[in-house]
């Protein structure tokens, strides 16, 4: 009797201490399929809108309106100004200011002569300040006057809580006073996406291009990580200053949905922060579908410039 009580007991164990090793593993399974879900927007970011294109309508929204430096977002304003300017053909010494700026850089040397549009294109795919610098003091003058140029060009587009002292995105000593707005920062990118040469840019996960004189080749890399990991991502901008902390705008299409998303001053996680507010707002979509006729894939064909024009 003694032994067979023995044995219920030991049974028992057994089985208790089994269903507590399924329930932990299931529990760690779970755990780490919903660790983007542990993310919290407001405890993470410091301003964001995200926004639906194809409906104009605001998805999700903090702090629109406060004022925050931008960092090398700064960047797309500079790169549709060089744009609109018709003069991506030109071929731009690079000036010797161009080349003493701090990183990130291509590595532009002083006399380097360069395609504008090639500049264009390292500025927003490497975030490049040195290629910034080089397309303000070819357009402008001067930083200070191609800054006065950025300032016109903010206002035309509605930016009221923005001011702009350079083309890279650099916000203290003599650059003190560079700031937008979340909300500002949309409309900029509104603004922008309306332009086919910029879209095809900022969608880039790469770009080559040679020094005209030396055929010295330059190749960089998108500092854009949603592009490698997240396959709705089209672009569009990265940004980082010690002020401004880590930023992003980032763009995704998936299911007749063009969102855009703006957030200032994140966290480290802000990569997976942008995919989970795109992936909760394409799951959330309580509108019926709208008829919805896909761009051309953005990577068709090679970026070819004929005049002013990518072909």
């Amino acid at each position: 009797m003694v032994k067979e009580f023995n044995v219920y007991r030991i049974c028992i164990v057994f089985l208790i201490v089994a269903t507590s090793c399924v329930r932990g593993f299931s529990q760690a399974r779970a755990g780490t399929d919903t660790v983007a879900d542990s993310l919290d927007f407001n405890q993470e970011i410091n301003a964001y809108i995200l926004k639906d294109m194809s409906t104009s309508r605001v998805v999700i929204s903090k702090k629109p309106w406060v004022r925050i430096q931008p960092a090398s977002l700064t960047k797309i304003l500079t790169a549709i100004i060089a744009i609109e300017s018709g003069r991506l053909g030109d071929v731009v010494v690079i000036p010797d200011q161009a080349t003493q700026v701090e990183p990130a850089k291509a590595g532009l040397e002083s006399g380097d002569k360069i395609r504008l549009v090639d500049l264009v294109k390292a500025a927003m795919v490497r975030s490049s300040n040195d290629a910034a610098f080089a397309i303000a003091i070819h357009l402008g003058g001067s930083i200070g006057g191609f800054a006065d140029t950025m300032n016109v060009h903010a206002k035309k587009i509605g930016m009221d809580h923005s001011h702009f002292t350079n083309p890279a995105g650099y916000d203290r000593d003599i650059y003190a006073g560079h700031y937008s707005t979340a909300g500002d920062l949309m409309k900029l990118t509104e603004y922008a996406i309306g332009n086919e040469i910029f879209n095809r840019i900022a969608a880039l996960d790469s770009v080559s291009f040679y020094e005209r004189d030396t055929k010295k080749q330059y190749s960089l890399k998108s500092s854009n990580k949603l592009l490698e990991t997240y396959p709705p991502a089209v672009g569009i901008k990265t940004g980082y200053t010690l002020k401004a902390g880590r930023c992003l705008i980032a763009r995704a299409r998936k299911e007749g949905m063009d969102l855009v998303l703006v957030m200032l001053k994140a966290s480290k996680k802000r990569w997976e922060l942008a995919e989970k507010m795109f992936e909760q707002a394409f799951r959330e979509r309580v509108r019926e579908r709208v008829s919805y006729r896909p761009e051309r894939t953005l990577h068709s064909r090679p970026l070819i410039l004929k005049g002013n024009e990518l072909q």
